[in-house]
């Protein structure tokens, strides 16, 4: 396993470009909200100590991993945001739907990128075989890909500018 044993959510705030001007959106899944809520905390948390300001991160919550691709489509057109973070966990089940809904989701992110090249929306969905795992990546030992997430939103809303 990649992660296994690495803490994954140390990052340098003096590289990291100041995030006081930019706005995000994040939409979390309810679903295995023990792992979603803590990824998206990690995220908030680590926007403002990059300089966001509280009221430039808008959150929404949809009921799953699945619809996380119509709340980032409707995030898209109503608001005016540099970055989506859209944050999901899928667990590793006894049938295929496990298959079915994380194909869906990275493959609607997917779509949505490649349609709308103003707006990064960075995907922050586990997709493990466990609970444990999930949790471990959701401020447990291996860190808090919620942490990462918003780091990369940064950077790409950065990118972003530099572009236009």
């Amino acid at each position: 396993m990649a992660t296994e044993n690495k803490n994954l959510s140390n990052y340098d705030k003096t590289v990291i470009p100041n995030a006081k001007a930019l706005r995000f959106g994040i939409i979390t899944s309810q679903w295995n909200e023990r792992v979603t809520y803590g990824m998206r905390d990690g995220a908030i948390a680590t926007l403002k100590d990059c300089g966001a300001i509280e009221e430039h991160i808008t959150c929404w919550e949809v009921p799953g991993s699945f619809e996380l691709v119509h709340g980032a489509k409707r995030m898209l057109s109503t608001l005016a945001v540099d970055a989506i973070i859209v944050i999901g966990c899928v667990i590793q089940g006894e049938t295929k739907h496990f298959d079915f809904v994380c194909q869906g989701v990275t493959q609607g992110i997917a779509q949505l990128n490649a349609a709308q090249s103003e707006v990064p929306i960075i995907f922050c969905v586990l997709t493990d075989n466990t609970m444990q795992q999930s949790l471990d990546r959701s401020g447990g030992k291996l860190g808090n890909k919620g942490v990462e997430a918003a780091i990369t939103a940064i950077k790409m809303s950065v990118l972003g500018k530099k572009m236009e």
